[in-house]
């Protein structure tokens, strides 16, 4: 029994934080690593860091088939679906790094630094993934962000880079900004940070509070829309995936997103319960489909590779937001699995993109324009190749992942009586073939007149690993086992 002038201790389950806890260590220890061999290569730096991610993924995976639970006076939930949002963040920090050397190289911005701010970022990002305490997912957001401040401003002698990280920043204060006008709002009307009791207080607490709780859930939104790259919250996107450096940009395509839909889920999963379902589809499909066609429309008129994928990843932001929908209509028949399913795809397919178009920097620089990918094809036909298979699975081309992913959205949509919604999304689908294949176009063509200034790709052993590992899961694990893949996610 604790003495009265002694705060109770909470009860605290560390084993159950262990995957966050790994990575953060493991960000620690690559940084004294870098203080000790400051001009020295980064290979030990990776090594570590590779290791600390695999094991965290480990550890997320065994948490698989734990119950429900929480931790640490109900701040931390371990259930199936943050475990698998964490292996998914994982995932793409891991892939992220493991190209990141030759092109930090490349670009001659070989700062080891850059390894500990992408290892903190992500666990914000996990943090984020397995909490519904309000406070707490702030807390992720802020630690996921503030890492991608610096990391987007890396390349200090590039305008654009500076221009981007200012740009990250402002927008990022700003939508903080939003996230904290809301969590303020519902704490005021409901007297808690804790989702299900917001929930709660919706049902008992009566007309005077249900104004304030819709507000604040709108903020909430509004918030977390910014680091999900939601139109009309999505005008930082392109600009910013353009400057950052290439790896900083796929790490914020990947691993930022999915820690933005993982705290949107939890919000809207939380709180959209009886007479606010009513309220809340409707404005989530608007966005979902303002997102889709905005994305997918800009994009046709992109000339940049980078900002062509920027602008999709916009797109597919909608796609995901539109398996969202679907849960919270039926969440009785449509679980987590889809989502799941298709932010695993897209963290393969964006990550393997960005992989290959790392490989045009050179000197210094690099090119990303859709001209000075020509020829890619005869230069480097292996990743050419598998950038055919990571196109074909972001247009959602059978049998790769992307495929299936809207295969499964579509069904669970039309399930939820929202069949509408469905034509939408395959009508955008069929408007991203454009400027998807102008992408492959620009690989395979114009190799006989590329001149020799062209910044030739340098395809290092790690990055064929990075391609063929992602092109492998997309058709293999991924396309081959989609059903099985979905029903594990989904618990079955």
């Amino acid at each position: 029994m604790n003495p009265p002038f002694m705060f109770p201790v909470p009860e605290a389950d560390l084993f159950a934080i262990l995957p966050v806890v790994i990575v953060m260590l493991t960000g620690i220890l690559a940084l004294i690593v870098e203080m000790a061999r400051p001009k020295h290569n980064n290979d030990a730096i990776v090594a570590i860091s590779l290791l600390g991610l695999a094991v965290a993924g480990f550890l997320a995976f065994r948490n698989l088939g734990d119950l429900e639970f929480s931790t640490f006076s109900d701040t931390y939930l371990v259930d199936r679906f943050g475990s698998i949002m964490q292996i998914v963040i994982v995932l793409g920090t891991l892939l992220s790094i493991v190209f990141s050397e030759g092109y930090l190289r490349n670009k001659r911005i070989p700062f080891g630094e850059f390894y500990p701010l992408m290892l903190w970022s992500s666990t914000g990002a996990m943090i984020m993934a397995s909490t519904k305490n309000l406070l707490v997912i702030f807390v992720g957001l802020e630690i996921l962000s503030v890492a991608l401040y610096v990391m987007a401003g890396m390349s200090r002698t590039e305008e654009k880079s500076s221009e981007s990280a200012l740009k990250y920043f402002l927008l990022g204060a700003f939508a903080s900004g939003f996230l904290l006008y809301g969590i303020s709002f519902l704490y005021g009307a409901t007297g808690t940070l804790h989702l299900e009791e917001v929930a709660r207080a919706w049902i008992s607490g009566g007309p005077a509070a249900r104004p304030l709780i819709v507000f604040g859930v709108g903020m909430i939104v509004i918030g977390l829309g910014f680091k999900a790259s939601l139109v009309p919250f999505h005008q930082w996107t392109p600009d910013v995936y353009q400057g950052a450096p290439t790896n900083v940009t796929s790490f914020m395509a990947t691993v930022s997103k999915v820690g933005a839909f993982a705290a949107l889920v939890r919000v809207l999963d939380a709180v959209v319960v009886r007479e606010m379902v009513g309220i809340w589809i409707p404005a989530l499909c608007v966005l979902a489909v303002l997102t889709m066609t905005v994305g997918n429309l800009v994009a046709l008129t992109q000339k940049d590779a980078k900002r062509i994928l920027g602008y999709s990843s916009i797109a597919q932001a909608g796609y995901v937001l539109v398996a969202v929908i679907a849960h919270l209509q039926s969440p009785t028949t449509v679980g987590y699995g889809t989502i799941a399913y298709y932010l695993f795809g897209y963290t393969a397919m964006t990550a393997g993109a960005f992989a290959v178009l790392s490989m045009a920097a050179k000197d210094g620089k690099e090119g990303t324009l859709l001209t000075e990918l020509n020829g890619l094809a005869k230069r480097a036909p292996f990743a050419a190749a598998t950038l055919v298979i990571f196109i074909a699975s972001l247009v959602g081309l059978p049998p790769t992942a992307g495929f299936w992913g809207k295969f499964q959205i579509i069904r669970d949509i039309s399930s939820a009586g929202l069949t509408w919604l469905a034509v939408v999304l395959a009508v955008n689908s069929i408007i991203s073939v454009y400027y998807y294949l102008s992408i492959a176009m620009a690989v395979y063509t114009g190799g006989d007149s590329v001149s020799e200034s062209t910044p030739e790709p340098r395809p290092a052993r790690t990055n064929l690993g990075v391609l063929g590992a992602c092109a492998l899961g997309l058709i293999g694990v991924l396309g081959a086992l989609a059903p099985q893949v979905v029903n594990l996610f989904n618990g079955k």
